[in-house]
């Protein structure tokens, strides 16, 4: 049953949506067959036929789609209430279009594509968090500036986390630190002695005797992630994506890889506390990662966010601890979160609020992602980001203070090293030949913006 709900009688809204192929395209073009107001118009994408495939399998007929070359003839096709398909940009006639979801995940075509919808006066909806983490202040800015929206997609975790962050802070509760589980869970099975990430299974009996956190925190945490050494958790996409958290509420990484702790949900209130009080935290107000540890059988993080928060009258947190909500053991923090993430099936949200021009906080440029070299590197050495995570084959991804010398992780991407880069050294823009010139363009005029916390019209 499909509840009725005021967004449905709405005017129109009339999206373009870019890596309309990928798994986000996908799961939000499903959705969008409940929310009627939300019309995908244009759907860019290089792999037509796939596009085409993928909407037959979405039920959507053959007679409601047609591809283009030129803007005159995609105009032409949403005129006539049809799915124009384009290969890319030159295709699309922007007149028509009220949003853009970016979702390419590629910062040369992803930053382009969203610099050309701004300046036609078409709201952005964010989801490739790489070109995020390169152009956001920028593109933010520019339209603020037009009274336009550049959002975060719901559905994805740095907008969820905002999201979260923004009833925290609503409510009055002093936050210590926020973040999100890594994509998968780590499940131990106490009968084999075997632990499960995303199809891999190793052996990890010690994990038996690890279920608790014990007196000593930083000793449990630091025999589990032993016993799971053999299993890769920490990936470029969730640096990535707490970076884009951590431009719009300035909240650092404690360590410039994050912690990465193995963690069971009901521990987050006590592992997220400060040092003195047997915690991990070097200070307050940071962003982190942990890897979610569980039994079979018991309810996954399924990617989802948190916040810990510090708790004030005691009674009212014993009460609270009762009704089972994750309090710390001496009763000093709390953890909120919401296990989930349902990437484009929670994209609608985000699409209405870009069209309201929903105030939201605005990308700051203080806190850079950057590549730091794992080996030695060579000149011309070629840098990609390739892969499920999204990396780079000897690069490592860290949250730093920007300091304007450095590059972006992710304007590696395509470019070539100019000279040796040794181990353990951040990648400077000096260091790099090839890299988009128009991305970088848009990040080195990013670097140059003031702080403003609002972005869209209602400041």
């Amino acid at each position: 049953m499909i509840l009725p709900h005021r967004a449905r009688r709405r005017d129109p809204i009339h999206v373009a949506l870019t890596g309309a192929n990928g798994g986000y395209g996908r799961t939000f073009l499903a959705q969008l067959s409940h929310t009627p107001e939300i019309l995908p118009s244009i759907l860019i994408d290089p792999d037509i036929d796939g596009v085409l495939a993928m909407l037959t399998e979405l039920g959507i007929p053959p007679h409601r789609v047609a591809g283009s070359i030129d803007p005159a003839h995609t105009a032409a096709i949403v005129a006539d209430g049809r799915l124009a398909l384009v290969a890319s940009a030159e295709a699309v006639d922007w007149a028509g279009i009220d949003v853009l979801v970016e979702a390419c995940g590629r910062v040369g075509v992803g930053s382009a594509y969203a610099a050309t919808a701004l300046e036609n006066n078409v709201h952005v909806v964010m989801v490739s968090k790489e070109v995020d983490t390169v152009v956001g202040v920028e593109l933010g800015a520019r339209a603020a500036a037009k009274g336009l929206s550049y959002l975060p997609g719901d559905g994805d975790q740095p907008a969820n986390l905002l999201r979260l962050v923004d009833w925290v802070s609503a409510v009055g509760l002093d936050i210590v630190a926020i973040g999100k589980s890594g994509e998968y869970d780590l499940q131990f099975n106490p009968e084999t002695g075997t632990v499960t990430q995303a199809g891999e299974t190793i052996d990890a009996p010690e994990l038996a005797g690890l279920l608790g956190l014990g007196g000593d925190i930083a000793e449990t945490l630091k025999q589990r992630a032993a016993a799971v050494s053999g299993l890769k958790r920490a990936a470029a996409a969730d640096s990535c994506e707490m970076t884009v958290v951590a431009t719009r509420t300035g909240m650092p990484a404690d360590v410039e890889a994050m912690h990465y702790p193995v963690a069971r949900i009901d521990e987050l209130a006590d592992i997220y506390a400060a040092g003195e009080d047997g915690g991990i935290l070097g200070h307050d107000g940071v962003v982190d990662v942990f890897s979610a540890l569980r039994l079979p059988g018991e309810a996954s993080f399924a990617g989802g966010v948190f916040a810990v928060v510090r708790t004030g009258d005691a009674v009212t947190w014993d009460i609270l601890r009762g009704k089972g909500h994750v309090v710390s053991r001496d009763g000093k923090y709390a953890c909120i979160y919401w296990p989930y993430h349902y990437m484009g099936v929670e994209t609608p949200l985000t699409v209405h609020a870009a069209v309201d021009r929903v105030a939201a906080p605005a990308a700051q440029p203080g806190i850079l992602l950057a590549g730091r070299a794992l080996q030695d590197l060579p000149a011309g050495t070629e840098l990609a980001v390739a892969g499920h995570h999204h990396e780079i084959a000897g690069v490592a991804p860290v949250m730093i203070a920007a300091d304007h010398t450095t590059s972006p992780f992710y304007l590696l991407d395509g470019a070539r090293l100019a000279r040796p880069v040794a181990q353990g050294e951040l990648i400077g823009l000096e260091d790099i030949d090839g890299a988009d010139a128009g991305a970088l363009a848009l990040y080195l005029a990013g670097t140059r913006r003031g702080t403003n916390h609002l972005i869209g019209v209602n400041q």
